[in-house]
């Protein structure tokens, strides 16, 4: 299945796993096997018309018959997490994609997973399909306090329970996550994975550059995009090769509303440089990145970006569309 596609599943439960964090079950309503995954994944889900968020799958690739996930209530979000806390209950219908993969597992190799807060949701997949393989590994779960720690229920019944530390802010500062340290242990062979709040993640792969770790060893997902400041934003054009249209795209707009206004298909998901659905080659022009998707290598090659978010330097942006 093509991971544009989108079919509809039953949510078979609704949990309520902290107080501001539930997790849904979703099973097809006929009872068939659903689209296979890879630890890492994530699925589009359709809140509403027009909202589309992206949200990691926690349960194990292995399980066939269903998906889980754990969604945050985000009072800063676009409505989306809101809607789905507010809406949506166990026997109803939603509408999602099939799983694609931006986030995906070095399998065979002893790995290191880092969790922040809801970040946790891709690494308890990570952890079952890690010791599924017998593949060597650690997961550093931080939260705000104990009773903010989703899923640790579900974490202490796991048979990969001992190779789980939790870190409470609130708690003593013996047990909270030292990087410095955990990076000087990791040896030369482990990679790291790490998801959470931009913040978290900045201040993970702060240390582990600090600790000599190489990049390429450094794997991370962020959830939500990074605060730009938009005050210099100006007028650009964007031109389209195939047939040689151009676009203005002013400084209060993203090019893919203005491109999809003119009846331009692009496929959008997050719309904020998150989910890298909408990725497109770049054949003339630099473009200003705004997202969190790419990496920096990819950044500076300057040949592709995340039009939903990102803009122009240069004067002219001509999209291999």
């Amino acid at each position: 299945m093509n991971p544009q596609d989108t079919f509809f599943v039953r949510i078979a439960q609704r949990n309520q796993e902290t107080d501001d964090i539930i997790s849904l079950e979703l099973r097809d309503p006929n009872g068939s096997v659903l689209p296979p995954f890879d630890a890492g994944a994530h699925i589009d889900v359709h809140v509403a018309p027009g909202v589309v968020r992206q949200y990691s799958l926690c349960n194990a690739p292995s399980e066939r018959d269903s998906y889980q996930i754990g969604v945050l209530r985000d009072p800063a979000s676009r409505g989306g997490s809101i809607a789905i806390h507010e809406r949506l209950e166990a026997g109803e219908l939603i509408e999602i994609s099939a799983p694609r993969n931006h986030f995906p597992l070095k399998e065979g190799v002893r790995s290191i997973l880092i969790a922040g807060g809801i970040g946790v949701t891709p690494m308890l997949c990570m952890a079952e399909s890690l010791h599924a393989s017998g593949a060597g590994f650690t997961l550093h779960y931080c939260a705000r306090s104990q009773d903010k720690a989703a899923f640790r229920s579900r974490i202490a019944q796991s048979p990969y329970s001992q190779q789980v530390a939790f870190h409470y802010d609130d708690q003593a500062d013996a047990q909270k996550l030292d990087p410095a340290t955990l990076f000087a242990q990791a040896g030369s062979d482990a990679e790291i994975y790490v998801c959470g709040p931009a913040g978290f993640i900045e201040w993970i792969c702060r240390a582990a550059e600090q600790a000599g770790i190489p990049k390429q060893r450094v794997h991370y997902e962020y959830f939500s995009a990074k605060a730009v400041d938009t005050s210099d934003d100006g007028a650009f054009d964007v031109k389209l090769a195939s047939t040689g249209q151009v676009f203005q795209i002013p400084a209060e707009r993203s090019i893919t509303s203005v491109l999809l206004e003119a009846g331009i298909d692009i496929y959008t998901s997050c719309e904020e440089g998150t989910c890298g659905t909408c990725v497109t080659r770049i054949l003339e022009g630099e473009p200003d990145h705004r997202d969190v998707f790419l990496t920096d290598e990819e950044h500076a090659c300057g040949n592709q970006f995340t039009p939903c978010c990102s803009r122009a330097k240069s004067s002219l942006l001509v999209l291999d569309l």
